[in-house]
């Protein structure tokens, strides 16, 4: 019982800054930071990669790389924003460090959305098959480009914040 509600806490959180995460994309796609936005996404995606080291697994697994991953790139965004005020390529660092970091959470979305949704489990059922690989391609190319477009778009020194 106690491990169901933390699980849905858990998938909460990780929505949530998903959710949040795609707010704070849009806001430096338009050359703002939206202050309550990002700092949503910021700190449901720590408490995301914090509370899934806590389940109950034996053993190394994948999913802990990516927790460890997602940790040190939101330490730096972290320090980008607060520590460092986005001044000179911090503004840069927080940007892809943020946008990494969302990328992350969105590619476990999709390993969970592969193995618990009966549909695509039937299409890819150990996750090496090409209905995977594709959906995982595409997601990563996005992005990419959704980096890569926030990092030009977000570079001015007088921002408006929201």
């Amino acid at each position: 019982m106690i491990l169901s509600i933390f699980t849905l806490l858990h998938v909460l959180l990780s929505l949530l800054g998903i959710l949040a995460g795609f707010v704070m994309v849009l806001g430096l796609l338009s050359a703002r930071r939206l202050e309550t936005g990002t700092a949503i996404f910021l700190w449901t995606t720590v408490l995301t990669s914090v509370t899934g080291f806590l389940f109950p697994f034996h053993g190394f697994k994948p999913s802990y790389v990516v927790g460890i991953i997602s940790l040190m790139v939101l330490a730096l965004a972290i320090y980008a924003l607060n520590g460092r005020k986005l001044a000179g390529g911090w503004r840069r660092t927080f940007v892809i460090s943020s946008v990494t970091a969302l990328y992350l959470n969105v590619f476990v979305l999709v390993v969970q959305l592969f193995g618990k949704v009966p549909a695509l489990k039937a299409l890819a059922p150990t996750q090496t098959e090409g209905p995977f690989k594709i959906t995982q391609l595409t997601v990563l190319v996005i992005f990419i480009a959704l980096g890569i477009l926030a990092t030009t778009r977000f570079r001015k020194e007088e921002l408006r914040a929201a």
